[in-house]
């Protein structure tokens, strides 16, 4: 059996502006980063093909409904009508939009805009997604499907979760990255990452933080 190719993979990345290094959204000085084994610069078509994105204030068409923003997304994507109106049935439920999907965007509540950004990132089943605080502005019970619904996908895709809040990591991750100044400063599980703090996950933060 061969080993398992990385899902998402980056070698000596980093962006250059003049002598100042950067970590951000633009093409790399040098590097290269894969998807699922994809060259995201020089085979980008097919390596969005495989990303799923769901921003912290994802953009979001006010005067479109969530039904309608979702067969443009689709379409845009290049996907099959067949394939739309099976994967928005599967969106729908998995993000509860079943009562949402014909309001208007701009009528939503912050946490209902929040369910359909994430619809528009499952939509075409990529097998890595990636979520920027999918958690920030959500009430307790919100809280709590997004976590569900997080740990259902993470068993059969890659997911990257980007967030500041302790509580979403011991809920959420099976493995913490913690990047600090451009640099990854800890890679290891939540129970590794909280030995480092004596237990605690805000005192981990600050050892690894202030002593690198």
């Amino acid at each position: 059996m061969t080993e398992r190719e990385p899902m998402i993979e980056a070698i000596d990345l980093c962006k250059h502006y003049g002598s100042f290094a950067a970590v951000g959204y633009l093409a790399p000085t040098s590097g290269t980063a894969r998807l699922c084994g994809v060259d995201v610069v020089t085979d980008r078509v097919r390596a969005v093909e495989k990303l799923g994105y769901l921003p912290e204030n994802g953009p979001l068409y006010p005067e479109m409904t969530p039904r309608e923003l979702l067969h443009f997304f689709g379409e845009a994507r290049g996907m099959a009508p067949g394939s739309i109106a099976e994967r928005l049935t599967f969106v729908t439920e998995q993000c509860d939009l079943a009562e949402l999907l014909d309001k208007p965007i701009g009528t939503l509540s912050k946490g209902q805009k929040q369910r359909t950004g994430m619809a528009q990132a499952l939509l075409h089943d990529p097998e890595v997604l990636i979520l920027d605080e999918p958690t920030t502005g959500l009430d307790p019970n919100q809280i709590r499907h997004v976590r569900e619904l997080v740990k259902k996908l993470g068993q059969t895709r890659t997911i990257l979760l980007s967030t500041h809040l302790f509580q979403e990591v011991e809920a959420m991750a099976q493995r913490v990255l913690l990047v600090d100044g451009g640099r990854l400063r800890f890679d290891g599980t939540p129970a590794e990452f909280k030995s480092k703090g004596g237990g605690r996950f805000d005192e981990a933060f600050h050892a690894l933080t202030t002593n690198a």
